[in-house]
């Protein structure tokens, strides 16, 4: 039986911070040449990887053969590319949009991780790759977005842990293309033609991820013992749920990126800084106090929270959208941003399918 072999690719990844290195090992596991590429942001962590092969912000060295780059070096990395990573997160998404998707070739695939929402003063609410191509319409440019996105924490990727993730994008080749250089046996990829879906519902579970966290944190100020109040859990994360999917059915997203969304909604809840910040909160620390806790820490997830909120506001007003509906998101945003209590409103989550 002879064995496949998959074609070695060039890929460069842009942004070394935690996802944007995690992806680096699969990568380079694959054989495929793999060039770092600093922010101006990540001059430090560069540096720090072309003396030690790692950065501070890691636990564990790049794969052998990983070549690193500050961003002005960029044209030499982009030299015989198959095609470019963005690693930024949320807070990056203006600088990746300045900087590199309006002014790379738009013959060069771009996959982005980065994951958020953008409100509209009407109350449109765009999912970055919605906004990346509006702005670059008005600029003059097209070019074809690829994202990335389902549950996976980028310290289980390096781990080898079983992962699932998710490429869309709109042509089927560079779809299967980027899907082979990143296949391992412990990261599964899938691929969809539904960017607009997928991408709502990995940016929507970050606001809602912090619902069930912050129903460990009130199980946590009654018993001083994690693990308990699992009850309001699940009926966080039953409520986090109904409301995605109204969110995504408003969008036209099909079943397979609301099944992502929840997937993600997960893994966000069951470990990282979103988890903390929720866990902070239900404890009852308000906001201010609980960013002091996590020495300030930028959150993809709060950001998500005002976009959305917000965005769900105009539409209320408006009466595209019922309040009603999304009781749990304006509760989340109260609680961030006008100091209310974490204690939720359980009352308006029940509902009554009946004659």
């Amino acid at each position: 039986m002879k064995t496949q072999v998959t074609m070695a690719r060039t890929v460069v990844v842009i942004g070394v911070g935690v996802m944007g290195s995690a992806i680096a090992f699969p990568l380079a596991e694959n054989s495929n040449k793999v060039r770092m590429v600093g922010t101006p942001f990540d001059k430090d962590l560069i540096t720090e990887c072309k003396q030690f092969g790692k950065h501070s912000r890691l636990d564990r060295p790049f794969p052998h053969g990983v070549e690193f780059y500050y961003f002005e070096q960029l044209e030499e990395a982009l030299d015989g590319v198959d095609f470019v990573i963005g690693g930024v997160s949320s807070y990056g998404a203006q600088w990746f949009l300045d900087n590199v998707l309006a002014v790379l070739d738009p013959s060069i695939p771009i996959l982005s991780v980065v994951k958020g929402l953008v409100t509209k003063p009407d109350g449109t609410i765009l999912s970055f790759p919605e906004h990346w191509n509006e702005e670059l319409s008005r600029r003059g440019i097209h070019r074809d977005i690829y994202m990335l996105g389902g549950p996976g924490t980028a310290g289980e990727i390096m781990a080898h842990d079983h992962t699932m993730t998710t490429f869309c994008g709109p042509d089927d080749e560079i779809l299967r293309m980027m899907k082979k250089a990143l296949s391992t046996p412990y990261l599964h990829v899938s691929l969809t033609h539904d960017t607009v879906g997928l991408e709502y519902a990995v940016a929507i579970k970050n606001a809602y991820a912090l619902a069930p966290a912050m129903a460990i944190g009130q199980g946590n100020r009654k018993r001083a013992t994690e693990g308990s109040n699992v009850n309001a859990q699940a009926a966080a994360f039953f409520q986090a749920s109904r409301e995605m999917a109204r969110i995504l059915n408003m969008v036209g997203a099909d079943d397979e990126s609301i099944s992502m969304g929840i997937g993600d909604l997960y893994v966000t809840v069951m470990g990282g800084r979103t988890r903390k910040l929720g866990i902070l909160l239900g404890e009852g620390l308000p906001y201010k106090e609980a960013m002091e806790v996590l020495d300030g820490m930028t959150l993809e997830s709060v950001a998500a929270v005002k976009s959305l909120a917000e965005g769900l506001s105009i539409k209320m007003e408006k009466g595209e959208v019922k309040r009603e509906d999304f009781p749990l998101i304006m509760h989340i945003y109260d609680v961030i941003y006008n100091g209310k209590k974490a204690d939720f409103p359980w009352k308006s989550f029940t509902f009554e399918n009946i004659g």
